[in-house]
C-alpha cells in the first residue's frame, strides 16, 4: 500500500500551514475518502496529510464492568459508532474485553481501557457506544446476556455513566429451550442496537447495567456552537 509524503512546510504547526488553519497537523488517512486541503484523491493510498479547520474529541476511559446479569462470568465487546463526518485519528474504535468470574457479588469488573481520538466538520452523528454483554459457561459456550448503547457526553470532563441492556425474547418454545440447551435469539443487524429503526417491533426484556467512566476533551467545537 503506497505513501506520500507532503512537504514539511505543509506540516508546520505556525501560521496556517499552507491550509488556511490556524493549526494543522500530520495525520493518515485513505486518499478516496478524502477532499480537503489540497484534495488529494486515490484508491487504495494512505498519504500524511493535515486536518484542518476540524474540532477534535478525545475520549479517554474505560468500561469499569457490568452487574445486575444472571449469572457470572461476563465479558463485553464494544464499539464506537459515529456519522459520516467523522474521521477517527488514532485509537481503536471496536474491541472485546477478558472474561471476569467475580469471587464475591455480581458485579463483573473488566476496567477495559477506551481511549480514541475523532476529528469533525459537524455535529451530525455524534459518536455512540455500543455494546454486547456475553456469558461464558464452564464449557467454553458463549451466550448473549444483552445490548446496550449509549451517547457520548457531548460536554467536557469526567463522567459516569450506567448502561442499561436488554436482549430480544424468542417464543415460549425459544425460551424453554434457551433453558436447557443455552443459546437464544440474536440480532441478524446489530445496527438496531443504536439506530432504532425496527427496534419498536422486537420483543425484549430488561437484563444487567455495564458501567463506563469516560473523560471527555473537546477543542474547537465554539465554532459548532457547543460549548468546551
Amino acid at each position: 500500500m503506497g505513501k506520500i509524503n507532503l512537504p514539511s512546510s505543509r506540516l508546520s504547526n505556525q501560521g496556517d500551514g499552507g491550509c488556511g488553519a490556524s493549526r494543522c497537523y500530520p495525520v493518515s488517512y485513505p486518499l478516496n475518502s478524502r477532499g480537503g486541503c489540497g484534495g488529494f484523491r486515490g484508491p487504495h493510498v494512505f498519504v500524511y496529510g493535515v486536518i484542518c479547520n476540524m474540532a477534535e474529541l478525545h475520549i479517554i476511559g474505560q468500561i469499569v464492568g457490568a452487574s445486575g446479569f444472571p449469572q457470572n462470568s461476563l465479558f463485553c465487546k464494544w464499539g464506537v459508532h459515529t456519522g459520516g463526518a467523522w474521521r477517527l485519528l488514532s485509537g481503536l474504535k471496536e474491541g472485546q474485553t477478558q472474561v471476569d468470574i467475580p469471587q464475591t457479588g455480581d458485579m463483573a469488573y473488566w476496567s477495559h481501557p477506551i481511549d480514541v481520538h475523532y476529528a469533525t466538520k459537524g455535529l451530525q452523528g455524534w459518536p455512540k457506544l455500543h455494546l454486547q454483554v456475553w456469558h461464558q459457561d464452564s464449557f467454553g459456550r458463549c451466550q448473549l446476556y444483552g445490548y446496550g448503547y449509549c451517547h457520548v457526553p457531548s460536554s467536557p470532563g469526567h463522567h459516569r455513566i450506567s448502561c442499561a441492556t436488554w436482549r430480544p425474547l424468542g417464543s415460549w418454545q425459544e425460551q424453554l429451550s434457551q433453558m436447557f440447551v443455552g443459546g437464544g435469539p440474536q440480532l441478524r443487524s446489530p445496527d438496531l442496537v443504536y439506530s432504532g429503526a425496527d427496534r419498536y417491533r422486537l420483543h425484549t426484556e430488561a437484563m444487567g447495567n455495564v458501567e463506563l467512566e469516560l473523560g471527555i476533551i473537546m477543542r474547537h467545537f465554539d465554532k459548532y456552537g457547543v460549548e468546551s
